[in-house]
C-alpha cells in the first residue's frame, strides 16, 4: 500500500486508527488491518487490485457520518480501509450546461457553496453537510430537508465514476442529461454503499439558486392537521415548497432542555409544529401573496393555531434551530434510546404516529415517543426515550423489540425501515423481513456480479 500511495498515505498505528473506527451510531475496536488515503482514482485502483491479489476485504470511507455502521468493518473481519479524504478536487464546474463533477472525498458543504458562487445550487443539503463527502451521499442514498422539492442524492447524478473489484474504472462521469443508451449503471451504484464498486468522482446536477425564500412555523394541533396544511401548500405553492418539517411537541421539548431554554417560538404552545420553506428562482413568482393565501385557508380551516415568518435572515436560522436541534439533543443525549428512519407513503403519517404511539406505549409503559421529521416526504423519525427511571441496561435490552415495533408499522403501511440512512450492518435484518424473495435474489446475483470474490465491504446490507 505504501509503495502504490506514499508513506503519508497509510496510516496503521493505534493512534491515528482510532479515528476510523467510529460513525455515529457504531464504534468497533479491531479489524482494521490499515486506513489507506490514494490520492486520485489511478491510485484508487491500483489499492483494489492488490487487495483482490491478496484476498483482503475492503471498507469505503468517506467522512464516518452514516448511522447504520457501513463504513466499518463487522465483527471478526479484518480490512484496509480506503478513505477519500484526499480525493477532494473539484473537477470541474460548468453554468451553461449546469453540472459539477467533484472527486468523492469533497466536502458537500464545500460543492454547496462551490455551487452558490455560480449563481447555483445543489439539490442535496441536510445536518451533516460541513462533514460528509459526496461519495458517501451517493453511495447512501442520502435524503435530508429538501427532498419535497428536489428528491434525494441519486436524483442529483448525471454520471459516476467508480473502481471495479477488479480495479478496473468505470467512467468517468458522465455529464449527458439525455441518454437511454442501454442499462444505466450510474443508479446500481448509487446506494449501494461500497459493495459493488468504489465511487471515486461524481457529476451533479446543478439547479438555479433562488432570489426569494419564505420561512414559516406553525402550530397546530395533530398530525392530521398538518397533513391538510401540506396538501393545501402543494396546491398553492406548487415546486415552490422546499421543506415540510414536522414536530412534536415531545421533540420540541426535548430540544429546549438540552438548550437550556424555556422560550416558546410562537405565541402560545401547539402539540404539533410544522417548519414550512419555499422559494423562487424567478422574481415574477410572488411568493408573499401565496403565503398569505395559504394562511387564509388554514386559519379558515381550523388546521392551524398559531404561525410566525421570518423576516430577516436570523430569524429563519433560529426557525431552523428548533428543527436542527433536535436530532442534535438526541446525539447528545447520555442515555440509550430507539432511532429509527423509516418512511411511509404521505397520506399514512397521521395513521403512522398514531399506530406507533400505541404500540409503544402498549409495548413498555412510559415509554416516550418522540416523532420529527420530513413529513413532506414521508419520512418520519420516530425515536423512542426509555421511561422515567429505568436503567440503561434495561432499556437496552427492550430497544430490538422497540424497533421493530415501529419498523413493522412502517412495513405494515407500504414503507420502508431505511429512508435516508442507509442499510449497512444494522439494518439487514430489517431489510431480508421488508423485501421479496425475488428482490433479495436479485440483488444477491448482482453483488455477486460485480464482486465475485465478496470483497468490497462484504456483509453490508446483504449478507452473502
Amino acid at each position: 500500500m505504501r509503495r502504490i500511495v506514499g508513506e503519508a498515505g497509510v496510516l496503521d498505528s493505534p493512534d491515528d486508527l482510532a479515528a476510523y473506527r467510529s460513525d455515529s451510531g457504531h464504534r468497533v475496536d479491531g479489524g482494521i488491518v490499515c486506513v489507506v488515503r490514494p490520492a486520485d482514482t489511478a491510485q484508487v485502483s491500483q489499492v483494489v487490485a492488490r487487495c483482490r491479489q491478496d484476498r483482503v476485504a475492503i471498507v469505503a470511507r468517506g467522512g464516518g457520518t452514516g448511522f447504520a455502521g457501513g463504513a466499518l468493518p463487522i465483527a471478526g473481519q479484518d480490512v484496509v480501509v480506503v478513505s477519500f479524504e484526499r480525493m477532494r478536487r473539484i473537477l470541474s464546474l460548468d453554468p451553461v450546461g449546469d453540472v459539477l463533477v467533484a472527486q468523492a472525498g469533497c466536502l458537500l458543504h464545500d460543492l454547496q457553496q462551490a455551487a452558490l458562487d455560480a449563481g447555483r445550487v445543489i439539490g442535496l443539503d441536510h445536518g451533516g453537510a460541513a462533514s460528509s463527502c459526496i461519495g458517501g451521499n451517493i453511495a447512501t442514498n442520502a435524503g435530508g430537508n429538501n427532498v419535497v422539492r428536489y428528491g434525494m442524492a441519486r436524483d442529483q447524478v448525471l454520471g459516476i465514476e467508480a473502481v471495479l473489484a477488479d480495479g478496473s474504472v468505470l467512467g468517468p462521469a458522465r455529464v449527458l442529461r439525455k441518454s437511454n443508451a442501454g442499462y444505466d449503471l450510474r443508479h446500481l451504484l448509487v446506494g449501494s454503499e461500497g459493495t459493488l464498486a468504489l465511487i471515486t468522482a461524481v457529476a451533479l446536477r446543478l439547479r438555479p439558486a433562488p432570489v426569494a425564500r419564505k420561512t414559516v412555523l406553525f402550530g397546530l394541533a395533530s398530525p392530521r392537521a398538518a397533513l391538510d396544511l401540506f396538501v393545501a401548500t402543494r396546491s398553492l405553492l406548487g415546486e415552490a415548497v422546499l421543506a415540510f418539517e414536522l414536530m412534536s411537541r415531545a421533540a420540541l421539548d426535548f430540544h429546549l432542555a438540552h438548550a437550556g431554554s424555556s422560550r416558546e417560538p410562537l405565541d402560545r404552545a401547539t402539540q404539533w409544529l410544522v417548519l414550512l420553506e419555499c422559494e423562487s428562482t424567478s422574481r415574477f413568482m410572488d411568493l408573499d401573496a401565496a403565503i398569505e393565501a395559504l394562511f387564509e385557508r388554514a386559519l379558515a380551516q381550523g388546521w392551524v393555531e398559531t404561525a410566525t415568518m421570518a423576516t430577516s435572515i436570523a430569524q429563519r436560522r433560529a426557525l431552523w434551530a428548533l428543527r436542527e436541534g433536535v436530532a442534535i439533543a438526541m446525539d447528545a443525549a447520555r442515555f440509550p434510546m430507539v432511532k429509527t428512519d423509516t418512511a411511509v407513503p404521505i397520506a399514512c403519517v397521521p395513521e403512522f404516529i398514531a399506530r406507533v404511539q400505541a404500540g409503544v406505549e402498549s409495548a413498555l409503559a412510559g415509554a416516550r415517543p418522540i416523532a420529527f421529521g420530513h413529513l413532506g416526504d414521508g419520512n418520519i423519525h420516530l425515536n423512542v426515550l426509555p421511561p422515567a427511571g429505568m436503567g440503561d441496561d434495561e432499556f437496552r435490552q427492550r430497544s430490538t423489540q422497540l424497533s421493530r415495533l415501529v419498523e413493522d408499522v412502517a412495513l405494515a403501511l407500504g414503507g420502508t425501515v431505511s429512508a435516508e440512512h442507509g442499510i449497512g450492518q444494522s439494518k439487514r435484518d430489517a431489510l431480508q423481513r421488508m423485501l421479496s424473495p425475488p428482490e433479495l435474489m436479485l440483488m444477491g446475483a448482482i453483488k455477486s456480479a460485480f464482486d465475485p470474490d465478496n470483497l468490497l465491504n462484504p456483509g453490508k446490507i446483504i449478507r452473502c
